[in-house]
């Protein structure tokens, strides 16, 4: 099984060669020194990449998944939320999913069995 990390360096590679800036997320716990935790990042649910089309300006999300992974309850909410407002956004399994739903402007590609349109 191929490891989420690869899929989405392979995509990011992908993107950047098709025109496109693309940002990895980096969320995580901090442990503060009265021994509570504080999250950092951004809010639960928001995809792994984000970016936008140099030729548009058009700003897309990217949710990266290995063959077998599924979306998080969260982050089918999160993809609600940018159907909603008709947001480039969906699954990506491989760099090639990613060029695709960024290219043809997809909303919630990979998305349909998890309360998604397509």
């Amino acid at each position: 099984m191929t490891r989420e990390q690869k899929i989405q360096n392979d995509i990011r590679v992908a993107l950047s060669k098709n025109n496109c800036t693309v940002f990895r997320v980096n969320v995580g716990s901090v442990r503060t020194p009265d021994g509570r935790f504080f999250s950092a990042g951004v809010p639960g649910g928001h995809p792994d990449l984000y970016g936008f089309r140099w030729s548009d300006n058009q700003v897309f999300y990217i949710e990266v998944k290995n063959e077998r992974g599924k979306p998080r309850e969260d982050q089918v909410k999160f993809h609600k939320m940018l159907t909603k407002h008709s947001i480039i956004h969906g699954i990506a399994r491989s760099a090639e999913d990613a060029v695709k739903i960024v290219k043809e402007g997809l909303v919630g590609y990979g998305f349909k069995d998890y309360g998604g349109k397509k």
